[in-house]
């Protein structure tokens, strides 16, 4: 699958743009997954967006956020594949280009996540280990996994 990668701070994102963000995470973390949480945190305007477009239909996003904000190093977040696009390899092509992003961005070895527990086998076969035991975040099993720069 050939999707438009793009890649900006909040500040550059459009309307429209900003408004499909919303809408799938909305769709999957509410919706989907029935989890009353708080989406629109404070952390999108620090943050850089990463989404992968076919067309005009948003098909994965995700935010990188820098040190500080979220951890002592920098993460990434709010991952989230459109259902109609799943197993289409669209998750890993998402994360791979987020990593290399991240890295490019802050120019730090790490980065942290919290990952829904069931997703461990994804994020490890990307290079994440696990640094915690499961833990609960607004309902759902979660750990918090990090990646060094140059580990696999």
């Amino acid at each position: 699958m050939q999707l438009n990668w793009i890649y900006k701070s909040f500040h550059l994102l459009t309307v429209e743009e900003l408004y499909a963000i919303m809408q799938l995470r909305n769709e999957v973390f509410s919706v989907e997954q029935n989890c009353v949480y708080q989406d629109a945190d404070d952390k999108d305007q620090a943050s850089y967006h990463l989404a992968g477009w076919d067309g005009k239909k948003l098909a994965a996003y995700c935010r990188i956020l820098p040190a500080g904000l979220s951890y002592d190093s920098p993460s990434i977040g709010r991952v989230v594949s459109s259902p109609a696009y799943r197993n289409s390899g669209c998750g890993r092509r998402l994360m791979q280009l987020a990593i290399a992003k991240s890295l490019a961005q802050f120019n730090h070895p790490l980065i942290t996540i919290s990952a829904q527990f069931y997703l461990q086998k994804f994020y490890s076969d990307l290079g994440f280990k696990q640094i915690s035991d499961i833990y609960q975040e607004d309902g759902i099993p979660h750990i918090k996994m990090q990646l060094r720069s140059g580990s696999k």
